[in-house]
């Protein structure tokens, strides 16, 4: 071999070795999962939701899920979250429970705000026309959220144009194809004793109703809309 074209080879496998490598880091990074700092201060939802618990409840549960989830998924072909709702029913008990925690938990934090707010707009029109009034839905939602036997969460799900009410077992959503009701999420609640013990005990029914004061329905309205 002349030594151009030694040369050209060479750097012709370095090129290779180098791509391979950026690859191999583009994969990493997709299924590389983070935990997200809160949108406010863990003491912001006072006197509703304490501190303490969003200390615990963010920086110790949701980071396990997280943890659990990168551990769970290295070195597979899991491109995103969205993937592992799509198709949970494929994938281990572990990737199930930890992508189903983790999405929940980021999705939750967003519908949380300090002040609440209230619904607006076609949402606001659509619980009406669904539910008969807000008042109403309120009660059914609360009666899934408390009536809910043991871990889980309730949900106020979008199917096409109608809005639904479920709940789910442990970390299981209207996402998943395993999801007996499924939908698309406007708004969840977390039932887990974790969510609310420090503060309201064995209580749920309370923090359920403490729960609607920093409720962020304009992030729920933004979901509702822009939804398909």
């Amino acid at each position: 071999m002349k030594r151009r074209e030694f040369v050209a080879a060479t750097l012709g496998g370095m090129a290779s070795i180098v791509a391979g490598a950026s690859v191999q880091a583009q994969e990493k990074a997709v299924t590389a999962f983070t935990l997200a700092n809160l949108p406010y201060a863990f003491n912001a939802l006072e006197p509703y939701i304490d501190k303490m618990t969003m200390e615990i409840h963010h920086g110790k549960h949701h980071a396990a899920y997280v943890n659990n989830l990168n551990n769970a998924t290295k070195g597979t072909e899991t491109k995103s979250l969205e993937d592992i709702l799509a198709n949970v029913s494929k994938l281990s008990p572990t990737i199930r429970n930890n992508g189903g925690g983790h999405w929940n938990h980021s999705e939750f934090w967003k519908w949380l705000t300090p002040g609440g707010s209230q619904p607006t707009g076609e949402l606001a029109a659509s619980i009406t026309r669904d539910f008969g009034s807000f008042d109403k839905f309120k009660e059914q939602f609360g009666q899934a959220a408390t009536g809910r036997f043991g871990s889980g969460w309730a949900w106020l799900i979008k199917q096409h144009d109608k809005l639904v009410i479920a709940s789910t077992p442990n970390q299981d959503n209207p996402l998943m194809d395993i999801a007996d009701v499924k939908g698309i999420p406007v708004l969840g609640l977390d039932v887990w004793e974790h969510a609310y013990y420090l503060k309201y005990q064995n209580r749920r029914a309370d923090y359920v109703q403490a729960w609607w004061n920093v409720v962020n329905w304009d992030e729920a309205g933004k979901r509702f809309v822009t939804s398909k």
